[in-house]
């Protein structure tokens, strides 16, 4: 058993290289990244931040990923442990660099898996022979952390168990959080694209706002398909598009609002719905990724099925034109935050995490 106040002692002394997306990207490691720094992991340990993509051009992107490798090779002899944030696709194929150099200069390396395509990356993207090398590629790691348990099932099958670790996203609690429970604010948060639901969304609302005229979707995030965004901006009168916004917005739309939504196809685990709950927001999401386990159906929130435009609405239906329900779902969400995703626990497990990677 680790004693927790020598493991906070001891890890002043570590210095942790981190590589990922660039802090400034807009995007679920990026928010993970930067929550990390809000609740002042830097402070506790030496931290070195590598940034290898930048949203932009693919010139930019190049140049970022070149300026990456350089300052990563300069810097990966002075460090304790390699701390690598991942998802699948070419988030994968951009870290294979980092973990090779890393093992060169004998350091220890965590993979965070992020994202909720890995599966679908691994067995439908890969033929065998590129499955065989993903697992040689992920076994070179002394440790994985993963968002869920339902994940760590699925990697056991490609590295040992023992190198598992679930670690779950974690958000900061904000203080008097009071909630007008009785408007019909729904908010969106995220990319906007076919993958994330928005077109069941958009459609589910516009046959929602004939029964409930005051119905109002915020979305906020980047357009990543023209003809959705060509279909949102039809219906400009019952919703309204805010572009990917900064801290100060977000917070503000998360009190606005009574109903935070995540109609996903697939996720890790969405830093965006633990923040929407944290602020007592009703959430109506999918079951997917870590959500499974966060979510518990007409407790802390409704589920609806994937792909449904009805059982969308229906989820939504639920809440929208009843406030004692909306209240008791958004104040138990709140409670369910407090209790198993506050960021500084998280902090105290990554703690643990390094301090195990390096006394083996």
């Amino acid at each position: 058993m680790i004693d927790e106040d020598k493991v906070v002692e001891i890890s002043r002394k570590l210095r942790v290289i981190m590589v990922g997306a660039d802090r400034s990207v807009h995007g679920g490691v990026s928010a993970v990244v930067n929550n990390y720094y809000e609740a002042g992991l830097d402070k506790k340990i030496e931290l070195l931040y590598i940034g290898t993509m930048v949203d932009g051009s693919k010139i930019r992107k190049l140049a970022k990923a070149i300026q990456s490798y350089v300052k990563f090779l300069f810097q990966v002899a002075g460090c304790d442990i390699v701390h690598i944030n991942m998802a699948s696709d070419s988030s994968y194929y951009r870290k294979l660099y980092f973990i090779r150099m890393a093992k060169l200069f004998h350091k220890k390396v965590l993979i965070h898996q992020h994202g909720g395509d890995f599966q679908n990356f691994y067995y439908r993207d890969n033929s065998e022979k590129g499955q065989e090398r993903i697992r040689i590629n992920l076994n070179r790691a002394d440790k994985m952390i993963v968002l869920s348990a339902s994940w760590k099932e699925f990697f056991e099958k490609l590295i040992p168990a023992d190198r598992i670790e679930v670690l779950q996203n974690a958000v900061k609690i904000p203080e008097n959080c009071e909630k007008d429970y009785n408007n019909q604010d729904i908010l969106f948060l995220g990319r906007l694209c076919k993958d994330k639901g928005i077109d069941e969304l958009i459609d589910a609302v516009c046959e929602l706002h004939q029964e409930f005229p005051k119905v109002h979707l915020y979305l906020g995030g980047v357009w990543e398909d023209e003809e959705l965004r060509q279909k949102a901006e039809q219906y400009a009168e019952f919703i309204t598009f805010l572009g990917w916004i900064g801290s100060r917005e977000k917070n503000r739309m998360l009190r606005k609002c009574s109903i935070f939504t995540l109609p996903s196809y697939f996720e890790g685990m969405p830093v965006s719905v633990l923040e929407g709950m944290a602020y007592g927001c009703t959430v109506v999401v999918t079951p997917v990724g870590g959500l499974q386990t966060i979510i518990k159906n007409e407790e802390n929130g409704i589920l609806v099925d994937r792909k449904s435009k009805d059982s969308l609405k229906d989820g939504l239906v639920k809440v929208l034109n009843h406030t004692d329900k909306k209240q008791k779902l958004g104040r138990n969400a709140r409670k369910t935050i407090r209790e198993n995703y506050e960021i500084d626990r998280n902090i105290e497990k990554l703690l643990q995490i390094y301090q195990q990677l390096v006394e083996v």
